[in-house]
């Protein structure tokens, strides 16, 4: 297929961007057909029970003190602060619980303070120099009870800690750090009932000589929730609506930035961000998604988990491809008779990037995460045809140092179900 003539249709210049992003992606394509094979998986029998996975899952918060004792011993030898400022509050949140039994479970955490550690006016540069650093966690749990209400549980595992250090004057006065730890904890909790619970716990990491980072006690107060399988009436009237949700989706996407950034910037610099940005830019892309159904009510919420296989330039005209798994939460605000209008979100979503440094950008590694929001339509009398606009993001979620991110415009997509 051959360009079309911009000399003579200046107007035609996003055509032929989509015509060079084609040419270049027919080798990528033949990738893409390993996601086929999905489609062929059957959706859940019952997609208005949880599917398993869900019905014994738990998610949790803890706020809380957190005490790790920075100082002057912790900069390289040569360097000092006038005073270190260390920030208490912290929290942990329990993004995804697994209960295997009434007693042993297993969870992954995030856990960071919600302000830095500052050390000032390092060697009389009267400038603050900021610490981040976030505690990443896979631990296994063991509670009993000791009371009608009340349990104790003990936990342990690996913890990813992750620190960002400063330079002074070009030289390193406390380093990057990124590395794998013992994560251990120790709790109370008082069950409301079947899914609540409240609890008290104490969290330690220990010491690090080589990174030089001091040991962390978080002591905190939270809750647990945990989902337990829809009653059978409840599953009834979810199956009884009639309504659709498709049980698959096969997606194609063009990204361009034609229209510019500014949904981007709307929802990730405004007063209340919902979103992302990033430092590196998209330019264009092309994608093939494929999604498949596990969950929905009776009319408005449903829970898909989605494959993605992706090409993008950058503003400074650099290559790179993605793939991902993600789930993918969708809300159908409006049923018409010619359409099924929805409203979409995704975030952290496993992904893997063909590159590491992005336009001169060190984004941390190649395994990083998917985010993307945006809103669709099922379209026809048997809901067959598809179309979304979305923007997207990559980045790491800070368990690197390095953590510019990557900011996607607008995408627009057409979809079949089946």
């Amino acid at each position: 297929m051959k360009p079309l003539p911009v000399a003579r249709f200046p107007y035609l210049a996003a055509a032929n961007t989509a015509f060079t992003i084609m040419k270049k992606m027919k080798k990528f394509l033949i990738c893409c057909l390993a996601l086929l094979p999905l489609a062929t998986l059957s959706a859940q029998d019952k997609r208005a029970q949880y599917p398993k996975i869900l019905s014994n899952a738990y998610f949790g918060l803890d706020v809380g003190y957190i005490d790790y004792p920075f100082s002057n011993k912790h900069l390289h030898p040569g360097f000092t602060a006038t005073s270190v400022q260390i920030p208490q509050p912290a929290v942990r949140l329990t993004l995804f619980g697994y209960r295997f039994n009434e007693n042993i479970s297993a969870r992954i955490t995030y856990m960071r303070p919600t302000n830095w550690v500052e050390y000032k006016d390092v060697n009389g540069d009267l400038s603050r120099h900021s610490v981040w650093m976030n505690y990443g966690g896979l631990t296994v749990k063991g509670q009993v009870p000791i009371a009608e209400r009340f349990s104790v549980y003990g936990e342990g595992g690996l913890g990813v800690i992750t620190r960002s250090g400063f330079k002074v004057n070009d030289q390193w006065a406390m380093d990057d750090a990124s590395y794998a730890s013992v994560l251990l904890s120790t709790g109370l909790q008082y069950h409301i009932g079947k899914k609540w619970a409240l609890v008290a716990a104490a969290t330690y990491s220990p010491e690090h000589k080589k990174h030089n980072q001091p040991r962390t006690l978080f002591y905190t107060g939270g809750f647990v929730y945990n989902m337990q399988p829809l009653k059978e009436e409840t599953v009834k009237k979810n199956a009884s609506g009639n309504y659709h949700f498709p049980k698959h989706l096969l997606q194609v996407a063009y990204t361009t930035n034609a229209l510019g950034y500014g949904v981007n910037d709307a929802v990730s610099e405004g007063p209340v961000p919902i979103f992302w940005g990033g430092d590196v830019i998209v330019k264009n892309g092309f994608a093939i998604n494929y999604q498949q159904n596990i969950f929905h009510t009776r009319k408005v919420f449903s829970l898909d988990w989605g494959a993605s296989v992706g090409y993008w330039k950058t503003r400074n005209n650099q290559e790179f491809y993605s793939v991902s798994l993600y789930p993918l939460l969708r809300f159908t605000a409006l049923r018409t008779k010619p359409a099924d209008i929805y409203l979409y979100y995704q975030v952290a979503g496993p992904t893997f990037l063909s590159k590491r440094e992005i336009d001169w950008m060190d984004t941390g590694r190649k395994f990083t995460f998917r985010d993307f929001m945006g809103a669709g339509a099922y379209l026809g009398k048997e809901r067959k045809l598809n179309a979304e606009i979305n923007i997207g993001h990559f980045s790491n979620g800070n368990i690197y140092p390095d953590n510019p991110g990557v900011k996607i415009p607008l995408s627009f997509t057409l979809g079949c179900t089946f």
